[in-house]
């Protein structure tokens, strides 16, 4: 073990954290210990265990700064095209799930009954949700709860097409992204009081209509 270097709590707790988050996207949950972590962070096991109590702590602590840097980097601007700011708010996600892939994964089937991660997960949602309510064109404040459950629905495939992508590789990232972006435009559109993107899907790429074929990554 490397000298321990005086830090604050708050200090300490953000190493921590680097340190936990790191290890969690190269290695499966199972394979993460926390001695290993102690021992990068060059800390003794009770130093990091008076911050953690549990690598499952440790875990959701990494899971919520996650979210919370996945919504800062989530820019939903109304002057801008909706379909401009879905590719962004996407990419920035994808982008995330690709470098942390085995932290996405233990989020999402490992733990994926663990009430913090499920409440982490829910509120980042959310709160996308509101952010794209506060965006997009409604006839009237009536459409506003079907278009609430629409995005609510769509929220949760995106979620779950892109753990399988992340497990089976089953289409190009570009793919996967507009067959996203073309799903929630597709439910939207018969709501609003017009059409969201009028320029989707692009016409040099098909892939919002086409779906995923397999073994193309």
């Amino acid at each position: 073990m490397s000298p321990r270097r005086r830090l604050s709590p708050a200090d300490r707790r953000a190493q921590l954290l680097t340190v936990g988050a790191r290890l969690f996207a190269s290695h499966p949950y199972a394979d993460v210990l926390m001695e290993e972590v102690a021992e990068q962070a060059g800390v003794s096991r009770a130093l990091l265990y008076r911050h953690f109590p549990s690598k499952q702590a440790l875990f959701a602590a990494v899971y919520q700064q996650a979210a919370d840097q996945l919504l800062a980097g989530t820019q939903l601007d109304p002057d801008a095209p909706l379909a401009e700011q879905l590719i962004q708010g996407m990419d920035v996600h994808l982008d995330y799930f690709v470098a942390n892939r085995n932290a996405v994964l233990a989020a999402n089937r490992v733990l994926a009954g663990d009430p913090v991660i499920q409440t982490i997960m829910t509120n980042e949602l959310d709160a996308l949700r509101a952010r794209l309510l506060a965006v997009l064109p409604l006839a009237d404040e009536s459409a506003h709860e079907a278009v609430s459950d629409v995005l609510k629905s769509w929220l949760v495939f995106v979620r779950v097409l892109c753990v399988d992508w992340l497990t089976h590789g089953t289409c190009t990232r570009t793919q996967l992204r507009d067959v996203c972006i073309g799903a929630v435009l597709g439910a939207l559109r018969p709501l609003l009081a017009e059409d969201p993107a009028p320029d989707w899907p692009p016409q040099e790429s098909g892939a919002a209509g086409r779906g995923c074929p397999p073994h193309n990554t």
